[in-house]
């Protein structure tokens, strides 16, 4: 048995990537932690994830098993005509040490793996927290829809987009819609025609199409995307697969066939939303973590990342710290968002723009856009080369380990 057990444990609020890494940050960091997940299991809101090697690092530090997670892949924006826009290109010596520069999966294999991880009794379902109120003292009050309390040292609201603990932080805040939906699967089926090892961004005037190698046990597949302008007043479409199918044949070849492949149980629709970032994520013993703080657009291919690093930085901005000493953990707070907030602000207001760029400029205007991405080094610059920059700058941000800090 743990000896933390009998302490008086944080609470992480949702049991997402973003509550799993938390508290395996957390536990890995010194500190008894539980986990208040509201349904009955924690599982996962869709079907198909990518990883770039900070939060495969993240995951490493935390104890989960990383091993065979997904498939390695090398990324390429391209034109509808297979011109590559830009292509990231991520040292040799992190794509070795990390199974590769972009990790095509599952994201149930994800959740599985990290759930795996979880001491066991850290996972508490059915646990719908109605009201929080911190005093200013010692704890945090957590007021349970059963009628039970919770005192807790720290609360981390883990909670998604919809987080009722940023809510209870700063207020009400609409979501923005980015007038996008994305409809997603995958498909085990041999396609000779797609490229094993490569996630391939291809887009046409209006619509994005895209795949990437993924890997379950010793299957490998493909997962799939098509991503286009949506009204969010509009139905969504009556007949999915046909509707992602038309999309696909935009493009033809190889991403027509995995999508005539995947089975209607493999695939899956949602809308684009977030909401616009916040400048503070703490206050008092009470602070956010993934999507609760930073809702993020998939033209980042980082949400799930960006939450897995926030666990892996929370658990560095707590360890050795004393909870029962309020300055001591506001302190720790502090030093837990603030160079969180500026990196993930960037990369939601980069998705963000990426999306109206490609999907909502004018029509007029996109022959021009076309032009300058197929016949200038835009986007390789804007993407190809800041984001392996971006990557390499985070490792060595993340320091040895969750209780061995990089110096600042």
């Amino acid at each position: 048995m743990d000896d933390r057990e009998d302490a008086n444990p944080i609470v992480v609020l949702g049991g997402g990537p973003a509550g799993m890494a938390s508290a395996l940050s957390l536990h890995t960091a010194g500190h008894p932690v539980i986990i208040l997940e509201r349904y009955r299991e924690a599982r996962p809101a869709g079907n198909i994830l990518n990883l770039w090697p900070p939060p495969i690092k993240a995951l490493r530090a935390m104890g989960v098993d990383t091993t065979d997670l997904g498939a390695p892949c090398h990324t390429t924006f391209r034109s509808a005509g297979g011109h590559v826009r830009a292509d990231i290109r991520i040292p040799e010596s992190v794509t070795a040490e990390f199974g590769g520069g972009f990790i095509g999966m599952l994201r149930p294999d994800l959740y599985e793996r990290m759930l795996a991880a979880l001491p066991d009794g850290m996972l508490r379902t059915h646990q719908e927290v109605v009201s929080i109120h911190d005093g200013g003292q010692d704890v945090v009050l957590l007021g349970l829809a059963d009628g039970s309390t919770i005192e807790t040292p720290v609360l981390v609201g883990a909670d998604g987009i919809d987080s009722m603990v940023r809510a209870q932080l700063w207020g009400a805040s609409e979501k923005r819609d980015h007038r996008l939906h994305i409809i997603g699967g995958y498909t085990f089926e041999p396609v000779p025609s797609a490229e094993k090892g490569e996630a391939v961004l291809t887009h046409d005037r209006e619509v994005q199409g895209s795949y990437t190698s993924i890997r379950r046990g010793a299957e490998e597949g493909f997962q799939w995307w098509v991503l286009e302008a949506w009204d969010p007043s509009r139905e969504p479409p009556a007949d999915l697969h046909a509707h992602a199918l038309a999309l696909a044949g935009r493009f033809g070849g190889a991403l027509e066939e995995l999508v005539r492949l995947t089975p209607a149980e493999h695939e899956q629709r949602w809308p684009i939303r977030d909401r616009k970032p916040l400048t503070q994520w703490s206050k008092g013993r009470v602070t956010l973590a993934g999507d609760a703080a930073h809702a993020t657009s998939p033209y980042a291919a980082y949400g799930a990342g960006m939450s897995i690093c926030d666990g892996y930085f929370l658990g560095q901005a707590l360890h050795g710290v004393d909870l029962a000493d309020r300055r001591a953990v506001e302190a720790a707070l502090v030093r837990y968002e603030t160079p969180r907030i500026p990196h993930t602000t960037a990369q939601v207001q980069q998705a963000y723009a990426l999306g109206q760029a490609f999907h909502h400029a004018p029509r007029p205007l996109r022959p021009v856009r076309d032009f300058l991405l197929d016949h200038t080094p835009l986007l390789q610059k804007q993407v190809g080369e800041r984001s392996p920059g971006e990557i390499i700058a985070q490792l060595d941000e993340m320091g040895a380990g969750i209780t061995s800090p990089a110096l600042r």
